[in-house]
């Protein structure tokens, strides 16, 4: 589709100066003749948007054109990439976005909210008017998925993607596994180590790595970005307890988002055993698996925030723009792009589930919720039960043998409501995400 540089420089305005925008100005700065060895031109810094412009960024900018409405960035004639920092789905992100692609300007965006929900028009006017519209930074940070899925392995029938795409709620979950703290106390720590945000809904909802897998998962199936295409769930409603119980079973506990071929992506908590490549990646970094036909199995793991690895993406896409190797934004032509109606309506494999109960130890409880369960097709592989309350609340884990997830929702709605039952039941289904399957 696109494009070499003619000229003998390739000129840039950042819209947004934080942690990340801040950092591609330093390097761009800073590492100018490095960065045009790559490049075949210089890329040069022209005019930035910010709403301070009097805080510290350890740069000077005394000679760059400074707009206080970033909307504006894509009227000034002499740049030639807009870089979009300013974040969210809506509003002036959307805005500059939109005027800079329809008035010729290519486009390098760390926004994947806007990206998953606004993809598909975005690439059509960059198809257009034919500029570039490059998002490697939306998804995982310094590890370089959207490259991989769009050159790398684009040669290959991709059968599943599979992946660790929010490091804050990696990091609670590794803190959760190690020091026994709850859910609140793990999120505290996030938030004072700068690793969570003040609210951290978008996070620990699991909505920020849905906006990443929705990406993912429209490049690697040829498919149209929908959000709203996305099973989401997050990890409020993971205990301290069942990291414990997790760990004796021979799992570990981890959101992973899964994207097959005709199936609705799903980000999930879940269950994955000790012995597999996601499960071992701790802390706050991310991890991608890409299965296909012939590489076979791919992991790549990395930094999936922060200054340093997110600079490091828009640097790459800048350097693809200077020398012409953009291509279509999600791998291939829109009117190529499948609608999504079909992965709506398509039907999750069964998988095994672990589900933990908090009910009364009494006489006849097993055969009550066994009894349920069986209505429902769900047959009971393990249990785990620690101690005896007579009358009193216990924990009852279970694991399942396969089964659909519509049947097990069904059967714990109803056990929910049984006098003893003290407590929702919480329920993770087990996935084998071995890099050979």
């Amino acid at each position: 589709m696109i494009m070499s540089n003619a000229k003998s420089s390739l000129k840039i305005a950042i819209a947004g100066l934080g942690v990340v925008g801040a950092e591609v100005a330093r390097q761009v700065i800073n590492r100018s003749d490095q960065l045009c060895l790559a490049a075949g031109v210089k890329i040069q810094l022209a005019a930035v948007s910010a709403r301070n412009r009097s805080m510290d960024r350890g740069i000077n900018l005394d000679d760059i054109d400074w707009h206080d409405d970033a909307a504006k960035l894509a009227e000034c004639d002499e740049v030639d990439v807009i870089v979009e920092m300013i974040g969210g789905s809506e509003g002036v992100a959307l805005e500059l976005v939109r005027a800079a692609l329809a008035s010729g300007k290519h486009v390098v965006t760390a926004n994947k909210a806007m990206i998953a929900h606004h993809g598909l028009e975005l690439a059509q006017l960059a198809e257009t008017n034919r500029v570039n519209l490059l998002f490697e930074a939306a998804v995982a940070g310094g590890i370089p998925a959207v490259k991989t899925l769009r050159e790398g392995l684009s040669g290959n029938d991709i059968t599943r993607v599979a992946g660790i795409l929010n490091g804050t709620c990696n990091f609670i979950l590794s803190t959760m596994e190690t020091t026994g703290c709850d859910f609140d106390e793990a999120l505290a720590d996030a938030q004072r180590l700068g690793y969570a945000e003040a609210e951290p809904s978008f996070d620990v909802d699991g909505i920020d790595a849905a906006h990443k897998l929705t990406i993912l998962a429209a490049i690697a199936f040829g498919h149209q970005p929908d959000f709203n295409a996305v099973s989401i769930q997050g990890i409020r409603d993971v205990s301290s307890v069942d990291f414990a119980y997790a760990n004796q079973l021979g799992f570990r506990i981890k959101l992973v988002g899964v994207a097959e071929p005709g199936l609705m992506p799903r980000m999930q908590t879940c269950l994955l055993p000790l012995g597999s490549q996601l499960a071992k990646v701790n802390g706050v970094l991310n991890a991608v698996e890409f299965h296909g036909e012939p590489v076979g199995s791919i992991l790549a793991v990395g930094p999936g925030a922060g200054g340093g690895a997110t600079s490091s993406a828009v640097l790459s896409d800048l350097i693809d723009i200077a020398v012409g190797r953009g291509g279509f934004p999600f791998g291939q032509p829109i009117n190529t792009l499948l609608d999504t109606s079909a992965i709506k309506n398509g039907a999750w494999p069964d998988n095994p589930f672990y589900v933990r109960l908090m009910v009364v130890d009494q006489p006849g409880v097993l055969a009550t919720l066994t009894g349920i369960l069986n209505k429902y097709a769900i047959s009971v592989e393990g249990l785990l039960q620690q101690g005896r309350a007579p009358g009193n609340a216990v924990a009852l884990v279970m694991t399942t043998h396969e089964a659909a997830e519509i049947n097990l929702n069904r059967a714990l709605n109803e056990i929910e409501n049984l006098a003893i039952v003290r407590a929702k039941p919480v329920a993770m289904p087990i996935l084998n995400l071995d890099l050979n399957k």
